[in-house]
């Protein structure tokens, strides 16, 4: 692994990245030049090698045009982005939402061999991707890793903004998982040994899921909640209108700044359209930090990262659980920027599939 002294030395010269090919510095870069003197010490030195080789030399995401990456999404998926439709014990299946529209779920079965004949435990996945971005790609790999632990893993495809408004993912993630109970038998999992989760925007829909499963009776064995958004940050009008620290702290991060953050909200929660949502939806939906009702909610596995301005509020809606009597652990990946579960270089992200299985195989009592 570099150094950081190594990194800012510019030692670093040749790498590659999974959406732009190989990228090489004739002219060795200084991180200082590009981050904020808070911000570098605490990032890990495989990261920072990989923001200067590689992410300081793309266009800001942030100035990419949505419609370019509507027109071609796989010049702009994430490193740990993979099909895997072909892939052994691998299925799509098609879901109807509460309005009539189709969203598709892929279903992952583990390996009977290793893990005998089922019913299995099943674990629901939604993506990242600011309620914008994603699909059956963009975690495929976490899938894979996450039914090693013995459950089945159906990876939900909700709808996305601007095309749909914002709430209908929520809605989408519901008749997933009420679909999923439903047709228990066909796809051989046990309806009693459930489990969400999801990254970034999938684990804001996972911990309103984990309110409505409760509210409706609906038992949960784990809410696997990584990176959560907890407010309704994506309609700030500036980045100082959050109450939390690292909100602030990181408002230039690595990996999803503040100006990342507003073209997500562009799309999802822009100011024409908020007294609509807030008059479509429960005011919790958009910020589940102030839900109403915190009793007889599921375990809870809140994992955050360090360099990450959502870390604050995610921590910060488990410790609401806490207070509320649920169980709750926490993990906070050192060294690491808000997608760091993507990036296969990365000793956290080894890590981070390494606790998913452990986690998902205590809940599901498969220990």
């Amino acid at each position: 692994m570099a150094s950081l002294e190594s990194a800012i030395a510019g030692e670093s010269s040749t790498s590659s990245s999974p959406s732009s090919g190989p990228v090489t510095a004739s002219t060795p870069v200084d991180p200082r030049d590009l981050l904020e003197d808070h911000i570098l010490p605490k990032l890990d030195p495989a990261f920072l090698r990989y923001f200067v080789d590689v992410v300081s030399k793309q266009t800001p995401a942030h100035l990419i045009p949505l419609e370019n990456v509507r027109a071609n999404p796989e010049k702009y998926r994430s490193p740990a982005a993979i099909d895997t439709s072909k892939c052994e014990r691998v299925s799509d299946h098609v879901v109807s939402s509460q309005d009539g529209a189709n969203i598709t779920v892929r279903v992952y079965h583990p390996d009977p061999q290793k893990f005998g004949p089922g019913p299995y435990p099943v674990h629901m996945n939604h993506h990242g991707g600011g309620f914008v971005l994603g699909d059956l790609y963009s975690e495929g790999q976490l899938c894979l890793s996450m039914r090693e632990a013995g459950v089945t893993v159906v990876d939900v495809n909700y709808r996305h903004c601007p095309e749909t408004i914002w709430g209908k993912c929520i809605q989408d993630a519901w008749a997933a998982l009420n679909w999923v109970r439903d047709v228990s038998s066909t796809l051989n999992i046990n309806p009693v040994s459930v489990s969400i989760g999801g990254v970034s925007a999938g684990a804001h829909i996972s911990i309103v899921l984990q309110h409505m499963a409760r509210d409706a009776g609906i038992p949960l064995r784990l809410c696997l909640a990584s990176v959560p958004p907890a407010t309704d940050g994506l309609s700030y009008q500036y980045y100082t209108d959050s109450p939390f620290a690292s909100f602030h702290e990181f408002n230039r991060a690595p990996i999803l700044p503040w100006k990342r953050i507003q073209y997500f909200g562009r799309f999802t929660m822009p100011p024409d359209k908020l007294p609509e949502l807030r008059r479509m939806w429960p005011d919790w939906w958009l910020c589940p930090i102030r839900a109403n009702n915190w009793a007889g909610l599921c375990d809870t596995f809140i994992r955050t990262a360090e360099v990450d301005p959502l870390r604050d509020e995610g921590e910060a809606y488990g410790m609401k659980l806490v207070a509320g009597g649920t169980r709750v652990t926490f993990k906070r990946y050192l060294g690491s920027p808000h997608t760091f579960m993507y990036l296969p270089f990365m000793k956290q992200k080894e890590e981070y599939d390494q606790d998913a299985i452990q986690a998902l195989r205590i809940a599901h009592g498969l220990q």
